[in-house]
C-alpha cells in the first residue's frame, strides 16, 4: 500500500479542509508531475475511496482526495456547506493549492468523482472550464430518487418557513454495494454522516439541472460510469448529460447489476479498468481542445440565439404569452422607475446597470416601489450585483499584484457604463492608482460617469472620455499605457467573436507585458427568452437577444489575444463569471 500523507488547505473563506495525499512511487520519465483527484460520495469522506489508489495501479501518478465541507475530518456542520457554488469553488481552490504546493498544473490533473462528488466536479468543470486532462464520473447524482411525491417542492416550501434544516438519508448500506466488506464498514464508520442540509440538497438539484441542460459547454474528455441497478439516483439525467456533452472524447459505460456505490461495488474491477484505460489514453497525448473561436457561427449557442431572435407564429400560445408579458411590462413602466429607465435607455445600458447596482426601489407610490422591488430582485439583477462584487474583488487583487511587483497601477475600462464598480473598488486601497481612464460610447454615461468621479473626489487621477470599445487601433494607442484593463458586461452583448477578438487584440497591444485584464462572461442565464421576447436593448429599442458564451469559449478568445487566465469567480447561479488574466 502507498504511503499516505494528511494535510489541510485553506479555502477562499478561510476554512481548513482536510485532504489525503499519496505521492507517486515511480517517476513518469521526462513528463511533468501528474495527479488524479478523487471526490467522494455525499455522506462519506476521503477514506472511503482510499482503496482506489492501489486498485487503479497508476504508480507514477500522485493521488489527492479531500473531505468536503461538513464531511469526514473537515470542519463544518455535518452534511452542510454555505452553498453548492461554494463547494464548486472549493474544488478550484484545491487545484490552485495543488499547483502552488506540489507544482502540478491543471493540465496534468485528472478527476475521478462519484455521486454528489461527481455533480460538484461536473459543475466545477462547467463553470470554471479548467484545462484538466480528463473527467471520470461514477453514478453522478444529477437527480436523487426521493420517492416521496412532490418531495422537492415540499422541501422548498418548508425551507421558506423554517430556513435551512437537515434530512437523513433513507438509503441502507445493502442497497449501495454487493461487497459485504463495504456494507459492514459503511454501517460502522464513525465519520459517515447520514444527514444532509436542505440547502445542499436543493442546491444539488439546481446545479444538476443547469449542468445537464448545458452539458454542451463541457469540453473536457469525459467518461460516464452508470450503475445498472441504482436505487439512489435516476438514470435519465445521466444519459441526457452524456448525449449533450460538448467534448469530442466521451464514453458511456452502463454496468449491469451495479448498485449506487459504483467504485465500491464487489465487481468494481471492470469499472476501474475502464477508468484506468481512459485516464492513461488522455495523458498519452498532448492536451487538445476543440477551437471555439467560431462558436458564433456554428454550434449550440449560435442556434439558441437564432431561435430566440426568430418571431413566434402569430397568435400562438407562446406569442400570446409574451405579448401579455410585454403589456404588463408596459404597465410597470408607468409605475416603476427601474422598468421605465430600462425602456428609455435599454435594459442593457450603463444607466440601467448603475440603477441596479444602487438597488434602491423607486416608483410611484407603494405599488410602484413594490413593482420596482420585484424587478430589482430578479435573478438576473441579483447576479449582476454579485458580478460587481467579483469585479471589485479581482480589481483589488490585480492592483495588489502590481504593487507587489513594484509597478504603477494605470487602469483603463473600455466600456465603463458609469464606472461605479471601478471607483468603488478603490475603497480602502492605498496608495491609489496613478491613473484611471474610463471610456464609453454613450454621451449619457460619459456625463454621469464624470459626475461620479467628481462625487468620489477622484478628479485628480481619473477621467472619463468617449470611446469605441471595438476600435482596435484606438485601443492599441491608449495613453497612458495601462497595466490593468477592464472589460465588464460588454462582450456578453455582442455575438460576433471577430468583434470581441479585435477588441481583445487592441487591449493586448496596449497593456504592458505582465499587466492584467479583468473580463466578464455570461455562460448561462435562466431568463434568456424573457429577455429576448420582452426587454429592449440600448440599440434604438431593438430586442435584447443574447448569445451565451461558454466559459471555455470566452477563455479561448482571451488566450488568443495573448493573455493567460489566473483566477476566476462565478455567482451561485452560474450566470455571470469574472476572470483575471495576465498578459504573456
Amino acid at each position: 500500500m502507498r504511503e499516505q500523507q494528511q494535510h489541510t488547505f485553506s479555502t477562499h473563506d478561510g476554512v481548513a479542509l482536510f485532504y489525503r495525499h499519496w505521492p507517486a512511487t515511480s517517476a513518469a520519465g521526462p513528463e511533468p508531475r501528474q495527479a488524479i483527484l478523487l471526490f467522494h460520495r455525499g455522506h462519506e469522506h476521503s477514506g472511503r475511496i482510499a482503496h482506489l489508489v492501489d486498485e487503479l495501479d497508476l504508480p507514477h501518478f500522485d493521488f489527492f482526495a479531500w473531505d468536503a465541507r461538513g464531511h469526514g475530518q473537515s470542519p463544518g456542520e455535518r452534511g452542510d456547506s454555505p452553498s453548492f457554488a461554494t463547494s464548486a469553488r472549493d474544488v478550484q481552490t484545491f487545484c490552485d493549492h495543488i499547483g502552488a504546493t506540489y507544482g502540478i498544473e491543471a493540465e496534468n490533473l485528472a478527476v475521478i468523482a462519484q455521486s454528489v462528488g461527481a455533480v460538484i466536479a461536473a459543475t466545477w468543470v462547467h463553470d470554471y472550464a479548467p484545462n484538466i486532462r480528463g473527467l471520470v464520473l461514477a453514478s453522478p447524482a444529477f437527480k436523487v430518487k426521493l420517492y416521496v411525491p412532490f418531495a422537492r417542492p415540499g422541501l422548498e416550501l418548508m425551507r421558506r418557513f423554517r430556513g435551512n434544516f437537515f434530512v437523513n438519508s433513507y438509503v441502507k448500506a445493502k442497497f449501495l454495494s454487493h461487497d459485504p466488506e463495504r456494507v459492514a464498514s459503511y454501517d460502522t464508520d464513525p465519520l459517515i454522516t447520514k444527514a444532509i442540509s436542505v440547502n445542499v440538497l436543493l442546491g444539488l438539484y439546481e446545479a444538476a439541472d443547469r449542468v445537464v441542460a448545458d452539458a454542451q459547454a463541457i469540453q473536457v474528455p469525459t467518461q460516464l460510469l452508470i450503475s445498472g441497478s441504482d436505487f439512489v439516483v435516476h438514470r435519465k439525467p445521466q444519459q441526457q448529460f452524456f448525449e449533450r456533452l460538448g467534448s469530442l472524447k466521451k464514453e458511456l459505460h452502463i454496468l449491469p447489476g451495479f448498485f449506487h456505490d459504483t467504485l465500491g461495488e464487489r465487481d468494481r474491477a471492470v469499472a476501474l479498468a475502464s477508468a484506468r484505460r481512459f485516464i492513461l489514453q488522455n495523458f498519452a497525448h498532448p492536451l487538445d481542445r476543440a477551437s471555439l473561436l467560431d462558436a458564433d457561427k456554428i454550434g449550440a449557442t449560435c442556434a439558441e440565439s437564432e431561435s430566440l431572435a426568430a418571431p413566434l407564429p402569430r397568435n400562438s400560445l407562446r406569442d400570446l404569452y409574451w405579448r401579455m408579458t410585454r403589456a404588463s411590462m408596459g404597465l410597470g413602466r408607468k409605475l416603476s422607475e427601474g422598468v421605465k429607465l430600462g425602456f428609455d435607455t435599454g435594459f442593457d445600458s450603463g444607466s440601467t446597470l448603475d440603477y441596479v447596482y444602487r438597488n434602491t426601489p423607486t416608483g410611484k407610490g407603494a405599488l410602484g416601489r413594490m413593482i420596482d422591488t420585484n424587478y430589482l430582485n430578479s435573478i438576473g439583477w441579483r447576479g449582476i450585483r454579485q458580478r460587481k462584487l467579483h469585479v471589485e474583488e479581482l480589481l483589488r487583487l490585480a492592483m495588489a499584484k502590481l504593487r507587489d511587483d513594484g509597478r504603477e497601477v494605470r487602469i483603463v475600462d473600455i466600456a465603463a457604463g458609469h464606472g461605479r464598480y471601478i471607483l468603488e473598488a478603490l475603497q480602502g486601497v492605498s496608495p491609489l492608482p496613478e491613473s484611471i481612464l474610463l471610456r464609453d460610447y454613450s454621451d449619457i454615461n460619459v456625463r454621469d460617469g464624470g459626475a461620479l468621479i467628481r462625487e468620489k473626489g477622484l478628479g485628480d487621477i481619473a477621467q472619463f472620455v468617449k470611446g469605441d470599445a471595438f476600435d482596435r487601433a484606438d485601443l492599441a494607442a491608449l495613453a497612458p499605457t495601462p497595466t490593468l484593463a477592464v472589460v465588464s458586461g460588454l462582450y456578453e452583448l455582442f455575438a460576433d467573436n471577430a468583434m470581441v477578438g479585435g477588441s481583445l487584440a487592441g487591449l493586448a497591444e496596449a497593456v504592458e507585458p505582465g499587466g492584467y485584464l479583468v473580463y466578464t462572461g455570461q455562460p448561462w442565464h435562466p431568463q434568456l427568452e424573457l429577455i429576448a421576447r420582452a426587454l429592449t436593448s440600448h440599440r434604438q429599442g431593438q430586442a435584447w437577444v443574447m448569445r451565451r458564451r461558454s466559459q471555455a469559449e470566452m477563455d479561448q478568445l482571451v488566450a488568443a489575444a495573448g493573455f493567460r487566465k489566473i483566477t476566476h469567480r462565478v455567482d451561485e447561479w452560474g450566470i455571470f463569471s469574472v476572470s483575471l488574466a495576465q498578459k504573456i
